[in-house]
């Protein structure tokens, strides 16, 4: 609803689910146990929901949250809990988006109680079943509302999905060089950066893309931008339909990221608050990627992808029919990298989660950058 239509009077019902103390004390939210499923609300429709708000205090990167619409056969939002409100890491910060808010009183730290808030609209025809899992070794506490109004949608109206991915570390062909140095300046194009580039979304059907959160580890510990983002629409083709210039670009900001949250655009969580760990997000409420066959959202890491970071993501798109989102990763797969305070070394896998094509230009530059750096 815009501003225009807040005075609008209109026919439908308007109605909540929540964790509320039915015997009417104060025991006010729901205890789901180590490695149970839990539904929080199971509305018949049609339908739209229109605001979901969770606290708890632990646990963002452990429990899942999964909606399911008109009785597909698989969740079209499968997200760590505080991912999808667009805090990564398991961090929570106090921020506020257009779409998305949150607010604490522990801010940039770990596993804190935090309240958390979503007020993109998800329209359903018939169902609509949004789910806890939890996926850690404790009791989670989770207080809860989804509020819905009940009521005919529009026949056009998409179905509202979203996906948690990570590459921990990504695969970084020269993860030594520093970013904007001559030898970090490969050429990406055409298949190259199709099979390299981090994959923020890849997408089948008819729909448009409203945007992402992008989560980075900077184990490096310099700037962890410059790669330019590659959206392409309807198939490979070179150049990509759309096609950046920088990872702070295409995040709407400029010479890095700044420690700010705006209504479409900025930062939930900021390296300098938190000694490396970051999280971006970007929403195209008046300029979504629009898609008929399918679309792939791409962004290099450091140009070229040299850099060797842990990143995740979540996307969100709308989609004419629900279908199966990206497979989460297990819970202890996509726990947050911790540093050991002592030696100041991040405690992380080696192991990439796949490996890059390399060239023989990104075998020059490494060769070229060990020359240069040798003592």
């Amino acid at each position: 609803m815009n501003l225009a239509e807040l005075a609008t009077i209109r026919s439908g019902r308007t109605a909540r689910v929540s964790s509320w103390d039915t015997t009417g004390r104060n025991n006010d939210a729901w205890n789901i146990e180590p490695g149970e499923r839990r539904v929080l609300a199971d509305i018949r429709g049609p339908g739209t929901i229109t605001h979901i708000w969770m606290t708890q205090p632990n646990h963002y990167r452990e429990c899942l949250l999964e909606f399911t619409w008109d009785n597909a056969d698989a969740p079209s939002i499968r997200c760590p809990l505080g991912d999808f409100f667009g805090l990564g890491h398991g961090i929570v910060n106090s921020y506020q988006s257009l779409l998305f808010s949150a607010s604490t009183r522990n801010n940039n730290r770990f596993n804190q109680g935090c309240a958390l808030n979503a007020y993109l609209p998800m329209p359903f025809r018939e169902r609509a079943v949004v789910t806890l899992v939890n996926e850690s070794g404790e009791r989670h506490r989770q207080y809860f509302y989804v509020d819905y109004e009940l009521g005919e949608v529009a026949r056009n109206a998409g179905f509202l999905h979203a996906e948690f991915r990570r590459e921990n570390p990504f695969p970084g062909w020269g993860h030594e060089i520093r970013v904007n140095t001559p030898e970090a300046n490969i050429a990406n194009h055409e298949r190259l950066a199709w099979d390299n580039n981090y994959v923020i979304l890849d997408a089948k059907g008819r729909g448009h893309y409203l945007g992402c959160n992008l989560s980075v580890t900077n184990f490096q510990g310099t700037w962890w931008g410059e790669g330019d983002d590659m959206i392409w629409v309807d198939g490979y083709k070179w150049p990509p339909d759309l096609h950046g210039t920088g990872s702070e670009d295409y995040l709407n900001q400029a010479w890095g990221m700044q420690d700010n949250a705006f209504l479409r655009n900025g930062s939930s969580i900021h390296e300098r608050n938190t000694a490396g760990y970051q999280t971006s997000y970007v929403h195209h409420i008046e300029n979504p990627v629009r898609f008929e066959r399918e679309i792939r959202v791409t962004i290099e890491h450091g140009h070229g992808n040299h850099l060797a970071n842990e990143m995740s993501s979540v996307a969100y798109w709308y989609a004419e029919q629900p279908s199966q989102v990206h497979p989460c990763p297990p819970v202890d797969a996509r726990a947050a990298v911790r540093r050991d305070n002592v030696t100041g070394t991040w405690q992380t896998d080696p192991s990439p989660s796949r490996e890059l094509h390399i060239t023989d230009e990104m075998r020059a530059m490494k060769e070229g950058w060990a020359q240069r750096t040798k003592p």
